[in-house]
């Protein structure tokens, strides 16, 4: 399956370690050979690349996990199933622009009635470039970030992540949907039914599967969204401690 591989931290640091474990599953270790994406927040924009080749091949993705050092990182590495097509358009991360801010999205699971769901909205804030259910999942959680910002008054700065989890939960019903997002301050974090974090004082990772042999991984509880500034948590669907 896909794995997805997060990090929110107060200050830019060295991801080097886990991000090096992550390429050799991409098609080494596991399979995952249908390409990779790196994407992280640096002089205040997303920095992103991804090849449609298998991550543990890479001589720039090797290249990269001992150079990037930022604050906030998303890592993906894909086993390609819908499509079964592996193009660099299919290749997550993938990048939109919503609501002023520019936003990334990485997804491991299944889920192909999201297709039909989000070609039926009459009001899309994106269009896909690829063909993935994942990329239409994406588009659709934008549009309802789009809708919820609209309505709500700044002060509740909980009700986007509120909208977001419930949206999951909806999307998640038509399959597997265990994703990473973030717009460069929250990094944003579903775990319907394969997730894990590890927190330190000032930082935190995501990973579909521990990315090391330590022991202070923990599994999301099903369903559960985590939300995370600058290394903290700062909301969670299941008991919010904002």
């Amino acid at each position: 399956m896909c794995e997805l591989f997060g990090l929110s931290a107060t200050n830019p640091i060295h991801a080097e370690e886990p991000l090096c474990e992550l390429r050799r599953h991409g098609g080494l270790t596991a399979d995952n050979p249908d390409g990779w994406g790196l994407t992280w927040w640096g002089d205040g924009v997303f920095q992103l690349a991804k090849e449609p080749l298998p991550a543990h091949q890479s001589g720039l993705f090797q290249r990269l996990c001992g150079t990037v050092r930022s604050s906030l990182i998303i890592a993906h590495i894909r086993k390609a199933k819908f499509p079964p097509v592996n193009t660099l358009d299919n290749t997550h991360p993938f990048q939109r622009t919503c609501c002023g801010k520019g936003w990334v999205f990485a997804h491991n699971g299944l889920v192909p009635d999201i297709v039909g769901m989000e070609q039926a909205n009459t009001c899309p804030i994106c269009q896909p470039s690829g063909e993935t259910d994942s990329e239409y999942a994406f588009c659709h959680l934008l549009s309802h970030i789009a809708e919820a910002t609209r309505h709500t008054p700044d002060a509740d700065s909980a009700a986007p992540f509120t909208t977001v989890a419930a949206v999951s939960e909806l999307i998640a019903s038509h399959g597997q949907f265990n994703f990473l997002l973030s717009d460069g301050e929250y990094l944003i974090a579903y775990g319907h039914d394969h997730l894990h974090y590890q927190e330190q004082s000032n930082s935190a990772m995501i990973a579909t599967e521990p990315l090391s042999g330590d022991e202070n991984w923990v599994a999301f509880a099903p369903r559960e969204l985590r939300v995370y500034r600058s290394g903290r948590m700062v909301f969670t669907s299941h008991q919010c401690k904002c």
